[in-house]
């Protein structure tokens, strides 16, 4: 499957699934950076259930649509120690999650100030905790559609609907919320270590 995607934030399960296994990846970065999507977002489970952890975006004065090359992270907010925290707190007590710490640091206490560079360290940081290495390209301009490629862009629509069904894995907090669907892929590697990688392989991606 040779396909084409966005960069986001801890990519979920199914966008993960898509990259580990595709036979070729072109990263998205001549699109208009849009809000409220999974570029700047990730979910995590909880105790209280499922918690959003959101990057604050620099707002500027750029004439038309702002580009996802040009969108700022904006670090005045301690976003950073507040996304490490909360993972800490909802993963301590999962079973891998001590296992895989230390790869999942420095993303949380290295300064960022773009986006997309953000974007692809984290993309980075999963196939290190995956063991598997993906070579990519990325766009040299936009195209609205892709004929030549499996386009699935739309996955970093944090909105969108019809979501593929996936196999139930353990969770932390299965006991009390039940089973959580269309998480951070970080839920499914804390929770099942190597078990990880063959699940992604395994996952019928029908869109």
């Amino acid at each position: 499957m040779n396909i084409v995607l966005n960069p986001t934030y801890f990519p979920d399960i199914i966008t993960t699934a898509a990259l580990v296994q595709a036979t070729e990846v072109r990263l998205e970065v001549c699109d208009n950076y849009q809000k409220q999507s999974y570029r700047n977002r990730m979910y995590i489970s909880t105790s209280n259930g499922t918690l959003l952890l959101n990057i604050p975006i620099k707002h500027t004065k750029i004439e038309g649509h702002k580009k996802t090359t040009d969108a700022l992270i904006e670090n005045n907010f301690l976003w950073q120690r507040q996304h490490w925290r909360s993972i800490v707190i909802a993963y301590r007590t999962s079973p891998f999650f001590e296992f895989y710490e230390d790869d999942l640091y420095p993303i949380f206490h290295t300064p960022y100030e773009n986006l997309l560079e953000l974007n692809k360290a984290t993309i980075a940081c999963i196939l290190e905790m995956l063991d598997i290495e993906i070579d990519f390209t990325t766009t040299a301009e936009y195209k609205k559609e892709y004929n030549d490629q499996t386009d699935l862009r739309f996955l970093a629509n944090a909105k969108r609907k019809n979501r593929l069904v996936i196999p139930e894995y353990r969770q932390v907090f299965s006991e009390e919320n039940g089973f959580t669907p269309h998480l951070t892929v970080l839920d499914l590697i804390f929770n099942l270590g190597p078990e990880a990688l063959p699940y992604l392989q395994s996952l019928d991606l029908k869109f």
